[in-house]
């Protein structure tokens, strides 16, 4: 078979791919290509490396659906996706092999920035080059390189607006690269797997709810781009925190994943924000700052890499938390009895994903009304949600419970009953993924627990059966936490 515009005489250079899904704004792959030779994409799947934090059930899933995406992309331009499962020698053995077998000149990659990712890419860099490879890695995740942000005082930042007001008064991140329009290939097909045989899908497919929600892959992430942007930046600064409406992004699983960049993000934002009508837009500095507090969320576990078990405030290691699986359970199912929370954990369960809002919502719930360790639950979120991003999950249940870097003071407890009627006024989010209480009057769908028996009767509520009581009461609950937090100064 007549392989076209192949070069037998050009240097072949790998690019391994990882959390960096796609092609356009690809430093890695630009690299390669600008060295002026063939290209092999290559990706391994080396769970073992990654643990305790290897890849959970949802994200498995995800990764499944946006390498079969990149495999049909490289394959059209040109050069196909080699897939490898690391054995006992790990990502290294499979990338020296694929090296060898291709002749390979370098490896070029972009970088990862938890704990263990850093450790091995360093050894894998060092392993590299002293095979004589040419072994480079890019900065195609983040906007900001996290050893490059530093204080006045030379340290990281552990508050998020003066880090914030740092990096704004840098220069702009570039404009993004567009996607190559072939890839040369390498003169010899090389030996690969096939996607099965990475095992990432379920073996029992609950996985309905995630297709019907999301379309991974870089095309999915593009068409959402352009959906935040039609449909829901105008009014992003009041619209993200209801959520019964589409108001923010959802690109919180095509940024982790790399199917979008940052920079094509970044710059997306910024052009419609100085476009036509949309001049000035509030939503645009609103939204922007959520990119920002991604990248705080990184620089935090980069220079803070213990964050991802312990808190970032030491004191908080004396607190006294509560094991209770039974009230873990409960939430971890959305059977708390409070109907705001309830319906974030199924939306989760469902389709991997929760509104942010209700994230908050929840996990103040699990933290301080039932005190259970903010650990077990950056757990459960790691094993559901599609965008389970170390960095950014780490960050955000410190935050909550109070005892991370910039966290929300430990007194502030949110009341799911009055942060529902805020933000879910009519009750329409709860209505969706808590239908039993979809007859309930919108007076009494936040709080059931408060309607008449009538109105119970007539919505076919039976508190204890059809839905749970509140598993707790949440005065009595705030009350406990504050004096379990007055103790840590006692000690």
């Amino acid at each position: 078979m007549h392989r076209t515009h192949s070069n037998a005489s050009a240097p072949v250079f790998l690019v391994w791919f990882r959390q960096d899904l796609r092609l356009a704004d690809h430093l890695a792959l630009d690299a390669a290509r600008r060295a002026g030779g063939a290209v092999v994409p290559v990706y391994v799947w080396a769970p073992d490396e990654e643990k305790p934090w290897a890849p959970g059930g949802a994200s498995r899933w995800w990764l499944h659906q946006s390498l079969k995406a990149l495999a049909a992309q490289c394959a059209a331009k040109g050069s196909p996706l080699v897939l490898r499962v690391a054995g006992k020698g790990g990502a290294l053995a499979e990338l020296r092999a694929v090296a060898k077998a291709c002749g390979a000149r370098g490896v070029y990659w972009n970088r990862r920035y938890e704990p263990a990712a850093i450790a091995r890419d360093a050894a894998v860099k060092k392993a590299l080059r002293a095979d004589g490879l040419d072994a480079e890695s890019f900065n195609g995740v983040l906007l900001w390189e996290p050893w490059e942000v530093q204080n006045l005082s030379g340290k990281p930042f552990q508050v998020f607006t003066p880090f914030w007001k740092n990096v704004l008064n840098r220069a702009a991140p570039a404009e993004p690269l567009p996607a190559p329009k072939r890839l040369l290939p390498p003169p010899a097909p090389v030996p690969g797997e096939p996607l099965e045989r990475l095992g990432l899908e379920p073996s029992v497919d609950w996985a309905a709810g995630m297709r019907a929600a999301w379309t991974p892959g870089e095309r999915g992430a593009l068409a959402a781009v352009k959906r935040f942007l039609d449909e829901a930046l105008a009014e992003y600064d009041h619209g993200r925190d209801l959520p019964a409406q589409a108001g923010t992004s959802r690109l919180s699983p095509h940024l982790h994943f790399g199917e979008v960049g940052p920079r094509q993000v970044w710059h997306a934002v910024r052009e419609r924000g100085l476009s036509g009508a949309s001049a000035g837009l509030r939503g645009e500095e609103t939204y922007l700052r959520e990119i920002g507090w991604r990248e705080f969320a990184h620089h935090l576990l980069f220079h803070f890499p213990h964050t991802d078990r312990q808190p970032l405030r030491a004191e908080f290691a004396r607190f006294p938390w509560k094991k209770d699986r039974k009230a873990l359970r409960a939430w971890q199912r959305g059977r708390t009895g409070y109907p705001i929370v309830d319906a974030g954990l199924r939306e989760l369960w469902a389709t991997g994903w929760m509104h942010n809002r209700v994230r908050m919502l929840a996990a103040s719930f699990l933290v301080k009304d039932l005190r259970i360790p903010w650990q077990d639950g950056a757990a459960w979120f790691w094993d559901t949600l599609v965008d389970a991003d170390l960095a950014n999950n780490t960050l955000g249940w410190q935050w909550v419970a109070g005892c991370g870097a910039d966290a929300a003071p430990y007194f502030r407890i949110f009341n799911p009953v009055t942060q529902g009627e805020k933000f879910d006024a009519r009750g329409a989010y709860v209505r969706r993924w808590v239908p039993e209480l979809s007859a309930l009057p919108d007076d009494f769908i936040h709080k059931p627990w408060e309607a008449p028996p009538l109105a119970l009767a007539e919505a076919g509520v039976r508190l204890g059966e059809t839905y749970p009581k509140p598993c707790v009461d949440h005065a009595e609950a705030r009350e406990a936490a504050l004096e379990a937090f007055a103790s840590l100064k006692n000690r």
